[in-house]
């Protein structure tokens, strides 16, 4: 196992890559430690800025709450520092998790501004825990802490070429990070390769998947693995990569075979949003109500008319639709929002992965194309990402970890489970990624290309 990225280190490469090569991932740095001698002694860990805890933002990316920082720690914070890991910064962010503009740029804030890519500096890091697949895919950190709503955690991973593990809705708690929704947020780890994510997911969880790896041989050997057909990004280049890690996978398990796990459809789509809209504009209130501090704003309302007061820095680049729309929502105690969740649950949870789950016990495909070129207004310049919202909407896990390159960027496989079966795709992933050499001790890293 690799050893890991301390506090003096971290703050090297923070100034060497961060700064001055301008991968741009990092929001605020602090300088808290912690005295325990936990698994992530001394180990120098970044929070996405959704986050909080003391001594940081928690801003969300927006100026809405940057003058009133954190002043409490999250409760997966306070397990962090449990652990024995140095909370070293915060990371920037797609502005409110990705969930204000229908043309918002994954990767922007008006706080932190745009993150690049390190592989290539023009080109995307994904959204909307942009800021922590950066850090860890240009080596600053080894573990960063990031949340999914729906595609969060897994598409920066893919993009960035590190491991990312959206775990199941429920199992990390959410007490202390900015909401956007109940049914779907879930904070999770991003890290340099499995053994780290299974550390940092163990830590913020109170589980033991990495000591379960120690059996991972044999916990693989049995699996029926359904390749997800409907869920290949459709980009010829990534699909072929996909297909070698096919016949990897088909060397390590029982027995891999095709499934016709659906994607998602229009209806199932039109549900996700119509909950997602009531439950941010309930669920931001709650919590911007007891959220400790003298902040201006109560209420998404409130947010929604910073914005238009600070509409030349908040919104320079895109509106905030999303927000519009969800000012005007009935609330969660409405029968739309009702109806939507139960017809989207039944959707995810029986029509997607209930018949297959009888033939197959994990399915694979591929997470995202190579990243394009940040600020692109073109929808074709983005494929895949397929995976994430029946996984979304059921509330069940994904992992994903790097599988190769296209173009000279990194692409990923994703592994998707039923609930609660973090310490099997886990197990999965690091034969996976012990076979596909795509760890950084393989050279798989980053080129740093200038930008455009």
């Amino acid at each position: 196992m690799s050893k890991a990225i301390e506090r003096e280190e971290f703050l090297d490469k923070h100034q060497k890559i961060d700064i001055e090569i301008g991968v741009n991932s990092v929001i605020a740095t602090c300088d808290s430690r912690s005295n325990s001698q936990g698994p992530l002694a001394r180990v120098a860990v970044l929070i996405k800025d959704n986050i909080e805890a003391i001594g940081l933002p928690g801003s969300a990316g927006s100026l809405a709450l940057i003058e009133s920082p954190a002043k409490r720690d999250a409760e997966l914070v306070t397990n962090l520092r449990n652990a024995g890991a140095d909370i070293v910064g915060s990371t920037n962010l797609s502005e409110w998790a990705n969930l204000r503009s229908t043309k918002s740029i994954s990767g922007w804030s008006a706080v932190g501004g745009l993150t690049r890519n390190p592989w290539h500096l023009s080109h995307n890091v994904g959204g909307s825990s942009s800021g922590s697949g950066a850090a860890v895919g240009a080596g600053i950190v080894t573990l960063a802490i990031g949340s999914e709503t729906d595609g969060s955690i897994v598409c920066p991973a893919s993009l960035n070429g590190v491991v990312g593990l959206k775990p199941t809705v429920g199992s990390v708690s959410t007490h202390g990070v900015i909401p956007i929704s109940s049914t779907q947020d879930t904070p999770g780890p991003i890290a340099a390769n499995i053994k780290w994510a299974a550390k940092g997911f163990d830590a913020i969880s109170g589980q033991n998947t990495f000591a379960n790896l120690e059996s991972a041989q044999a916990m693989v050997s049995k699996l029926r693995v359904g390749v997800a057909e409907n869920w290949l990004t459709g980009d010829s280049q990534t699909d072929a990569v996909f297909e070698r890690a096919i016949a990897v996978a088909n060397k390590i398990v029982a027995k891999v075979s095709g499934s016709n796990i659906p994607e998602l459809s229009e209806q199932a789509g039109e549900d996700e949003y119509t909950v997602l809209l009531n439950e941010i504009k309930d669920e931001m209130a709650q919590y911007l109500a007891g959220r400790p501090g003298n902040h201006a704003v109560r209420t998404l309302e409130d947010i929604v008319n910073f914005n238009l007061d600070n509409a030349k820095v908040e919104m320079e680049f895109f509106g905030q639709e999303h927000f519009d729309h969800a000012i005007k929502a009935p609330g969660k105690k409405s029968v739309e929002y009702r109806t939507a969740r139960e017809r989207g649950l039944d959707w995810a949870r029986r029509i997607c992965f209930e018949n297959a789950l009888e033939q197959h016990d994990l399915f694979i495909a591929p997470t995202y194309g190579p990243a394009w070129i940040s600020g692109s207004s073109d929808p074709d310049d983005i494929s895949g990402g397929k995976v994430t919202s029946p996984a979304a909407v059921a509330g069940y896990p994904l992992l994903c970890l790097p599988m190769g390159l296209v173009n000279g960027l990194p692409v990923g496989l994703t592994i998707a489970g039923p609930a609660n079966s973090e310490s099997t795709l886990l197990a999965l992933g690091l034969l996976l990624e012990q076979n596909l050499g795509c760890r950084s001790e393989d050279g798989f890293k980053p080129t740093f290309i200038k930008a455009d």
